[in-house]
């Protein structure tokens, strides 16, 4: 229910009226509600005569509480902070999912239903050795890009406002505020050392919903989309016409890390694929208003393609809708790794002064009838526990055309294909936020500063130089990292000497550890491969935005290589989604 208040010259005689209207509505309610409780059985109404008692005996212990802190404690309570840590703090006991938000967190609630905001449109980081903020990535066609900023742009001051220590969140906000406003922002460049100032205009910043979309061999189409915000089904729907005029006989579906966002467009998306008049998914709330199914409503484009969706366990919500009704129609094959497990829908609500919230209504069934909620928020003895649903709790259910499918634990591929895995020393040279040198970023950013253009993002490589200058840039800079065969050995020194087994066995011990001595030269030369795509894909960012990094690093994707392979084989697809009984 949405509360509103109303307040004008004459409040008082407003109030007085309604006052009295009140009065009659509530003898008729009364009557009206003794009538029903005669046909309703006593059990019932006990207990939720009980529920409505105790809800308002603890009203009652908190507004009285309140009062009392108010008026004895030894400082002045500041009802906004203290409220909204009591409102968080009562809904920590539910779900993560259901949130408040104050008035001034409205802009945060629009963002994420929206995927817009007012600001520059660009990722900020902190830089560990500097201890300064800077431009990590330029969107294209943002104001920061059409501006000038480039990728290791030091942010020195925000109008008059010193940003030399503060942390991102802080600079962020700074950067953000209402669309048309303009401020001066004055940065230093690491290539030239030279300080500039640029002259910005804010203005609707919206999240790109499909970053690249485009052709791949063998006339297979791809695209990519990263959320689900409104109208973004819309972009799918016309790129994917625009791929199948293209000459696409397949299609490569990526919800890869995408978290969700809004269920009708999920809805809205596998229409695309699926006819007019096919129930996507229904939900399920303890009141009528959250329970509704959801059917196609349009014509689809095309029911007969060849499509793979690949996913991941960042692949949310709204992603495991479309995912997960695709498969129970048998309408895609689902390749990648098991998805993230949230089954759950919430609905924002209007609150008075301008807050609202984002409460858990009801949970999701997709057309197979399953729910896919991983987790079971349970209240046992009164404090909230997370209980994983573990695989031999599910339930079967079935495809369209017969094929056993499981509830709990997310959408769980036809195809399971992991990821490759990331070498430590490329973790700890590409990771933000980490007390390291920042040595790949520093090298990215030369890099640009004595290059004013480079190849297209699917021809772009280092050559042997390139790579000779960033192996000696990383060794000359002292970088190290943790291993973890290192601490794996420092435990077992440990239990050894605990349990009296190591004096006896130093020399085998001193000989394991000879073998592992941080050379981080050779981990380099070994692991050339993989940190050199790194670097290659961080350059071509800085040119060809996000678009020209997605679509260069398709080439080096495991399993954008095997949803290819599999939609060159007919025959394959074929058998997963209708194998011989």
């Amino acid at each position: 229910m949405i509360v509103s208040s109303i307040s004008n010259k004459s409040g008082s005689k407003l109030y007085t009226q309604h006052s009295k209207l009140y009065t009659k509505k509530s003898l008729l309610t009364t009557v009206w509600l003794s009538l029903i409780v005669c046909f309703l059985p006593l059990s019932h109404i006990t207990a939720q005569t009980n529920h409505n008692l105790e809800v308002g005996k603890q009203l009652d212990i908190f507004s009285t509480l309140y009062s009392q802190l108010d008026l004895f404690y030894v400082d002045s309570l500041r009802p906004d902070q203290s409220m909204t840590a009591a409102i968080r703090g009562l809904l920590r006991s539910l779900d993560p999912y259901t949130e408040y938000y104050s008035e001034q967190e409205q802009r945060q609630l629009e963002m994420m239903l929206t995927g817009k905001y007012a600001g520059i449109g660009a990722l900020v980081k902190y830089h560990q050795r500097l201890h300064r903020v800077v431009i990590d990535e330029p969107y294209a066609g943002m104001p920061a890009a059409e501006a000038g900023l480039k990728k290791g742009d030091i942010i020195v001051s925000i109008d008059d406002s010193l940003m030399t220590d503060k942390d991102v969140s802080f600079v962020s906000s700074h950067l953000r505020g209402d669309p048309g406003t303009t401020f001066q922002l004055r940065i230093l460049r690491p290539s030239t050392n030279r300080e500039m100032t640029f002259t910005i205009t804010r203005r609707n910043i919206k999240m790109p919903d499909m970053p690249y979309y485009g052709m791949r061999s063998d006339s297979i189409g791809y695209i990519n989309l990263s959320q689900f915000t409104e109208d973004c089904s819309k972009e799918v729907r016309r790129a994917f016409v625009e791929l199948r005029q293209q000459g696409a006989r397949g299609l490569i579906f990526d919800l890869r890390s995408n978290g969700g966002g809004s269920e009708m467009e999920a809805v809205n998306t596998v229409n695309i694929w699926v006819p007019q008049d096919q129930m996507v998914v229904e939900n399920r709330g303890k009141v009528a208003q959250a329970s509704h199914a959801y059917s196609t409503r349009l014509e689809p484009v095309d029911t007969v393609m060849p499509i793979v969706v690949l996913v991941n366990d960042e692949t949310a919500s709204a992603s495991e809708i479309t995912s997960g009704a695709l498969q129970d129609l048998d309408r895609a094959v689902i390749m990648g790794t098991r998805t993230y497990g949230k089954g759950l829908v919430q609905v924002p609500i209007e609150l008075p002064y301008h807050a609202s919230a984002k409460i858990t209504t009801s949970k999701y069934y997709i057309p197979s009838g399953r729910c896919i909620q991983a987790i079971n928020y349970t209240r046992e003895g009164g404090a909230a526990s997370r209980e994983h649903i573990p695989d031999s709790l599910t339930h079967l259910f079935y495809t369209r055309g017969g094929r056993p499918v499981r509830d709990g634990g997310g959408i769980k591929p036809d195809v399971e294909v992991k990821n490759d895995t990331m070498p430590n020393i490329a973790y700890y040279l590409s990771a933000s936020g980490l007390d390291s040198t920042e040595v790949m970023f520093d090298y990215v950013v030369d890099y640009i500063a004595r290059h004013d253009a480079i190849a297209a993002p699917t021809e772009f490589h280092l050559t042997d130089q390139d790579w000779a200058e960033f192996r000696e840039k990383v060794i000359s800079s002292g970088f190290t990292y943790d291993q973890l065969s290192r601490k794996h050995f420092n435990d077992l020194v440990q239990a050894a000497r605990f349990e009296g087994y190591y004096d006896q066995a130093r020399e085998d011990f001193d000989a394991l550890e000879q073998c592992l001595n941080h050379d981080v030269a050779t981990e380099l030369d070994r692991n050339r491969e993989v940190i050199q795509q790194m670097i290659e894909l961080e350059i071509i960012g800085a040119y060809y935005f996000q678009a020209g990094t997605l679509e260069a690093g398709l080439d080096y994707d495991k399993q954008m290589l095997e949803a290819e392979r599999l939609l060159k084989t007919p025959d394959e697809y074929n058998r997963i989604l209708h194998p011989q009984p």
